[in-house]
């Protein structure tokens, strides 16, 4: 079979750069190693980790808020197995959708390992050995990413385990130790840690989630405390051993002083790496960089003139809405559109909770840069909207350029923030002032006010509502 286009890889960017070429009048392909589409965010990553946060929030709520709500509960109790069930239930239903999305575009679906033979010709290899070629005019390689580790440890999937295992435990570990402090460790510490494990987490780096805003770090540092937390924070891992029932980890500070934790789980979430293995890069002469990605130019092309790749392969956030916008962006460059994507504008979220979330720049990144600014804070626990709800944990921070007031940067640490960044992202595609935002109104009452009154902070310090 011939195409215009094949996809490798059936991600959120795969699966979207297919829908977008169909729509564009091209006849296309997409090959997905695995027996269902989506890639790891929709099997092992976004959307299961997303239903067991929903979950052990519900529970972690009813067993600590819902008294003061009025609400009564006996015998509450964890049932994970049932949660477990539920997420599997969710993955079954958005993969599905995919499945459903290729047939009402007519996209072509192989399922095996795809692996260039030359540029344009690609060779499936299915799960019982049975090969088929495909023929197309261009490539897009959307094959993602896995789990990173460290040399040292050993990932038995049993006890020491990677985001994958972390969503199908049998069991609420009793101390899980989670190495790395970045989004994916608190996300799954959260949800073990609301249903009553206590949870460790081990950073090189001297806070967590380092790549945001340093004030959203010390803020999801504070709310996870409470949740129980431990943090070993500028601590360097340097031995995981595991045996049937129990996980030793040891760690040096800065100081050079050992630090031994013992846990039944131990969940290493250090990153993740692209993931290429088995693509037959060589047999098309694309090379990767020392970090393993494909380097692609401005039009998000390889070394080879007929292929593309995108999302978490290629330099840039590991994110799946920046493939998506990624899958998008190639389709319209291959049909000779001229598409853009401003990547300082593509959000972060981490959905603990409170939720973080953030886009453009941070107040570390304008230091550095040396651009003048100026900034506005506005507490969740002035808000009506977080007080009526008891979540009043939570600031938005935003950040503007001290001369012309445009928002360079907006940070939120929060009940809903998740939802309420893309308010931010529209304004700053639209280069809005602070001031824009200050005169813009906000239905009362709601979360998103705090933006509004953070905005107002950052002109003139006329915040009305603290």
């Amino acid at each position: 079979m011939k195409y215009d286009v094949t996809v490798i890889g059936s991600g959120p960017g795969g699966y979207i750069a297919a829908i977008r070429c169909a729509q564009l009048g091209m006849k296309a392909a997409i090959i997905e190693k695995y027996n269902t589409l989506g890639g790891t965010c929709l099997n092992v990553g976004c959307i299961p980790s997303k239903a067991l946060l929903d979950s052990s929030e519900h529970y972690h709520n009813a067993a600590h808020t819902f008294g003061d709500h009025g609400i009564e509960l006996k015998d509450l109790k964890v049932n994970l197995k049932q949660m477990i069930d539920r997420k599997a239930s969710v993955v079954s239903q958005v993969t599905g959708g995919v499945d459903f999305l290729m047939k009402k575009n007519k996209i072509d679906v192989y399922h095996g390992m795809g692996s260039f033979i030359d540029k344009n010709t690609i060779k499936v290899t299915d799960s019982e050995g049975k090969e088929t070629q495909v023929e197309t005019d261009k490539v897009i390689i959307a094959t993602g990413s896995k789990p990173a580790s460290l040399p040292f440890i050993e990932i038995d999937k049993k006890r020491v385990i990677t985001s994958t295992e972390a969503l199908e435990l049998k069991e609420v570990p009793k101390h899980m130790i989670v190495i790395g402090g970045g989004v994916i460790g608190m996300e799954l510490g959260s949800v073990y840690g609301r249903l009553g494990a206590e949870v460790s987490v081990v950073e090189f780096m001297d806070d967590i989630i380092p790549s945001m805003d340093k004030t959203m770090g010390r803020e999801l540092k504070k709310s996870l405390k409470k949740l129980g937390f431990n943090f070993y924070l500028g601590h360097k891992v340097t031995e995981v051993k595991s045996t049937t029932k129990t996980v030793t980890v040891k760690a040096e500070n800065k100081k050079g002083e050992l630090v031994e934790l013992k846990g039944d789980y131990c969940l290493v979430s250090i990153g993740r790496r692209p993931y290429t293995d088995g693509l037959g890069l060589e047999n098309v002469g694309i090379k990767t960089d020392d970090r393993g990605r494909i380097e692609v130019d401005g039009h998000l092309k390889t070394s080879v003139d007929n292929i593309y790749a995108i999302g978490d392969v290629i330099k840039g956030a590991m994110l799946a809405h920046k493939a998506e916008e990624e899958g998008v962006f190639v389709a319209e460059v291959i049909d000779g559109q001229k598409p853009h994507i401003n990547y300082n504008l593509i959000p972060g979220v981490v959905y603990t909770w409170p939720e973080v979330s953030a886009v453009g720049y941070t107040e570390e990144q304008l230091k550095e840069s040396g651009r003048a600014y100026k900034s506005g804070s506005f507490p969740y626990r002035a808000l009506g909207r977080a007080q009526a709800s008891m979540d009043v944990s939570g600031l938005v921070k935003v950040l503007a350029d001290k001369e012309t007031d445009e928002i360079l940067g907006v940070h939120m640490i929060g009940a809903r923030t998740a939802d309420m960044i893309s308010e931010a992202v529209v304004a700053m595609e639209f280069r809005a002032s602070a001031e824009d935002i200050a005169r813009m109104s906000h239905a009362h009452p709601t979360y998103t006010e705090a933006f509004k009154e953070a905005c107002l902070a950052a002109t003139d310090n006329r915040a009305l509502n603290v």
